[in-house]
């Protein structure tokens, strides 16, 4: 013990005496902050730390969750026909999370979606001690962001970056609410970006960073030297929910992308490009006359699609969106989705070796595959599609026969063409209608040719 503790020691030395030898030292004082001599000395960030924590919230949710239980088939025989079909729990939650106050005119905070979902009240505390209850305005499950709303005076908000110009080494600092400890501040760099692949959300272009990120600092703040936000962390990998040095946060721009569409619509109404396509490898980009080894790969283009429309064509290796270079066909994905229905950008592309510009209005995602949970609980273990054909509405495209869905009477196939007497046509109509959380759902519910009600308690 006495071994690591000198190790540890050894190396925080080291560290101290390369800041005070670093060749730009006379201009240290002026990038951390400080003027008098004993700052001057010793660089810090405090000053720059001192201007940024109060913008930077705790918060604590508490809430029920409903469980349904099919009870067999042998239980209702022993016990009776009065025997209920199934059994229903309500358990209640508490979590702990954090959050970033963006707006201070309108109280506006950022989280994640998973810090606050199903949750019956939310608490906001502030630095200096205030706690306000949240008003959730809106959120969006796929790509795990949130926006809340408190009334007080005198907040502090933070600045949003440029999260397109980051580099892998810019400095990073990690602010929020680890284990519930209070507000904690860590460093790092930025590891990596464009991060994808990892099934933590559906539309995933993760900033890496190795500053240290534990639990309950969901929904917190990774900042820059400046002090401005460049992403809300949202995810670890690490054993047991511990830190090790590889921790993945939401880029600033898709943020703000997200957060102004829930302000203005109330929800995220999510950009289509309508392609289907891979990630670029070196084969790929040597076969098409590309001689680098980034962008995303057009495997196909979709009929009566923004793509189709703006002119992509398979094959075409998209490179950049509006000037900005992208990674890989998971960064393109992410981003599209992220942008908006309407929005108007320009595609770099490769065609037969050669740089094009497509310029491309999206159009609004169908959201084809959405968790039921999201909507409402007791459709856990659905996922939903929209659908035209036979009739317009809303699929059951796939079931978790053991789910609380399944439970209840659905089945795979199944077209929702309302509920509580009112007809939906697509999955937002059927989310408005959802949006109250009512006890019992009566669905209509399109069979095959049968058309019948499925009443869910």
């Amino acid at each position: 013990m006495r071994k690591s503790l000198s190790l540890l020691s050894v190396v925080a030395l080291s560290v101290g005496m390369a800041l005070s030898a670093a060749p730009a030292q006379a201009a240290l004082p002026s990038l951390f902050g400080g003027s008098d001599s004993a700052s001057s000395e010793m660089p810090s960030l405090a000053p720059m730390i001192e201007q940024v924590t109060p913008a930077v919230v705790n918060i604590s949710v508490s809430g029920k969750k409903i469980t349904r239980q099919r009870l067999p088939e042998p239980f209702r025989f022993f016990f009776g026909p009065d025997m209920p079909s199934e059994q229903v729990q309500e358990q209640p939650f508490q979590a702990l999370g954090s959050g970033v106050i963006i707006d201070t005119k309108k109280g506006y905070v950022i989280t994640n979606a998973h810090v606050v979902h199903e949750a019956d009240e939310i608490k906001v505390s502030l630095k200096d001690g205030r706690e306000f209850t949240a008003k959730k305005i809106g959120e969006d499950k796929q790509s795990d962001i949130a926006l809340l709303q408190i009334k007080a005076d005198n907040l502090v908000q933070i600045q949003m970056a440029d999260s397109d110009k980051l580099r892998v080494g810019d400095y990073a600092l990690a602010i929020g609410n680890p284990f519930g400890l209070g507000q904690t501040v860590t460093s790092g760099i930025v590891s990596a970006l464009g991060r994808s692949g990892l099934n933590i959300e559906n539309f995933e272009n993760f900033i890496q960073t190795d500053a240290a990120i534990n639990s309950g600092n969901s929904g917190g703040a990774l900042i820059n030297l400046k002090g401005e936000l460049i992403g809300i962390n949202t995810a670890i990998l690490g054993p047991n929910g511990g830190n090790i040095g590889i921790g993945f946060a939401i880029p600033s721009n898709m943020v703000r992308d997200l957060t102004d569409q829930i302000v203005k619509f109330g929800e995220v109404r999510r950009g289509q490009l309508g392609i289907q396509g891979t990630e670029l490898t070196s084969d790929i980009a040597k076969t098409f006359g590309y001689d680098k080894q980034y962008g995303a790969f057009v495997n196909q283009v979709m009929p009566g699609s923004a793509a189709e429309k703006a002119g992509i064509k398979a094959g075409d290796i998209i490179v950049s969106i509006d000037g900005k270079e992208i990674r890989s066909f998971g960064e393109l994905r992410a981003k599209i989705a992220t942008m908006g229905a309407g929005k108007q950008v320009k595609l770099g592309l490769i065609r037969d070796g050669k740089e094009q510009v497509a310029a491309v209005t999206l159009k609004q995602a169908d959201d084809s595959d959405v968790r039921a949970d999201v909507l409402h609980p007791a459709l856990d273990g659905a996922k939903l599609s929209n659908v035209s054909e036979p009739v317009t509405g809303v699929e059951v495209s796939d079931i978790n026969p053991r789910s609380a869905a399944a439970a209840s009477g659905l089945q795979k196939g199944d077209i929702i063409i309302g509920v509580n007497r009112v007809r939906v046509n697509n999955l937002s109509e059927l989310g408005k209608v959802l949006k109250p959380k009512s006890d019992v759902l009566a669905l209509n519910i399109q069979r095959g040719d049968a058309s019948l009600y499925l009443v869910i308690r």
